[in-house]
């Protein structure tokens, strides 16, 4: 690797600004990154408690749909860590029941005839009518979406009359799963653009999980391809404000007072984060970085609970519509590395992992609150096999903001990675790209920004 002299420093140590780390690294930059936490990961961050059991920052689901992750992985040697499950999706429903939609290994559509005609739920009618409502996405694709931003998904299922169980059953967990907002609030668009993506390729919905925690299985392993490569990392010092003098970025003034500086800036930070250090002199000077204000993040909490015996025998992602659990596993049977219980073996038993959204009204309840409603939902969902089930443990990790929450007409104020100020850049899930605020987004934005880079330094 030829060094080109050219420097950049990047501001996040999240699944962005590890990748762009390594991107630019490979291409000869000299690289420099600050994170404000002690520890690198961002969303996708895990550490161990007092007690040797990993905690994770949400449920981390591998979609088949990302190749740019997939790509990433293979290159620094941890894509055998993902465990890939049945090609299926499984819905658990209060009371006991639930149905599943399958797949054939066939090429698309057909491999969706198993979902449409036998997941023991819905009547074939109800299917019938979702797929007519689909006919516009079947014909017009990717470009289809981008014109129903102005709809909640709520109202264009009305418009288009598929039916209020499929709406509440089906899309209420998918639409929480994904963006940790309801169908009434979220855009059309995103549950549109994730419905085409699925329908036209066949693996796009089949999910895995790390064998593991992502620290080790990612995060680690990504960082320290980079520093072995050259780059440097600072942790435990956020930034502050980027100076902004004669059209450029001059420097960063850190959470410490040291100023530091480079020939090229990028933002890898949550867009809350961002709006923090952009001088008010950029964003009223320029549309395009006071826009980014209008851009809100959505609150998320996740729970972890270990019970003295197996609730399930599932090993892989399931969903429920009822309750506060839209997405949630057993991670005792989807991560072999996790049955662990205070560091000691915990085999045969469950330990969930649970997404709690939406979470605007949960926000203020206390630990034990929020953990008594989960344990609820999960009782009742499993009301056999819970019963007289002890909670052995429970962890719950709280972020006020953490993904952007894609409401209708919010598509246009979504930055490039490429910035009106042509020495700065903009790397996250928040920025325009394929696959939105996810692991996915988080790997292809930096893509893109590098790229961008390196168009800029001529490399």
């Amino acid at each position: 690797m030829q060094r080109n002299n050219k420097t950049v420093l990047i501001l996040g140590g999240g699944l962005a600004g590890l990748t762009a780390a390594k991107r630019l690294t490979d291409r000869g930059f000299s690289v420099r990154l600050i994170e404000k936490r002690s520890l690198y990961g961002g969303k996708v961050s895990s550490w161990k408690d007092e007690e040797g059991d990993w905690i994770e920052s949400g449920t981390h689901c591998f979609f088949g749909a990302y190749d740019v992750l997939y790509d990433l992985m293979r290159e620094i040697g941890v894509y055998d860590s993902v465990l890939w499950k049945d090609h299926k999706l499984t819905y658990t429903l209060a009371g006991g029941g639930s149905f599943t939609f399958n797949t054939w290994d066939l090429p698309s559509p057909l491999h969706l005839v198993p979902a449409i005609v036998k997941n023991g739920y819905f009547s074939f009618g109800e299917m019938l009518a979702f797929a007519k409502s689909l006919v516009p996405l079947a014909l017009k694709k990717d470009k289809y979406p981008p014109t129903q931003d102005h709809l909640t998904f709520s109202e264009w299922a009305k418009r288009h009359r598929f039916g209020t169980r499929l709406l509440e059953k089906m899309f209420r967990p998918m639409a929480l799963a994904l963006k940790f907002i309801p169908p009434e609030k979220i855009s059309a668009k995103i549950i549109l653009d994730v419905t085409e993506v699925f329908y036209r390729i066949p693996n796009a919905s089949c999910m895995g999980f790390l064998k593991g925690a992502p620290e080790e299985h990612l995060i680690a392993p990504l960082k320290h391809y980079s520093e072995t490569r050259g780059a440097e990392f600072t942790s435990g010092v956020a930034a502050e404000t980027l100076q902004y003098d004669k059209g450029e970025i001059s420097g960063v003034r850190l959470s410490n007072g040291e100023v530091l500086d480079a020939d090229y800036y990028l933002c890898a930070l949550p867009v809350h984060n961002l709006n923090r250090v952009l001088p008010e002199t950029m964003k009223r000077e320029r549309s395009f970085f006071g826009d980014l204000e209008k851009l809100e993040g959505v609150p998320v909490i996740s729970v972890q609970i270990w019970y003295d015996r197996q609730i399930t025998p599932e090993n892989n992602v399931l969903f429920s519509p009822d309750g506060v659990i839209p997405v949630y596993a057993d991670l005792a049977n989807t991560t072999p590395e996790y049955r662990t219980l205070r560091g000691e073996p915990h085999d045969g038993k469950s330990r969930f992992e649970f997404c709690v959204a939406p979470a605007d009204d949960l926000m203020g309840l206390s630990k034990q609150e929020t953990i008594d409603k989960v344990d609820g939902d999960i009782r009742s969902c499993f009301p056999e096999t819970s019963k007289g089930a002890r909670v052995l443990k429970s962890t719950i990790v709280k972020i006020p903001q953490s993904v952007y929450a894609p409401l209708p007409d919010m598509e246009r104020f979504r930055p490039t990675q490429k910035t009106p100020v042509p020495n700065l850049f903009f790397a996250g899930g928040y920025t325009q790209q394929l696959y939105y605020d996810s692991m996915g987004g988080a790997v292809m934005s930096a893509n893109l920004a590098s790229d961008e880079i390196a168009s800029a330094a001529g490399a």
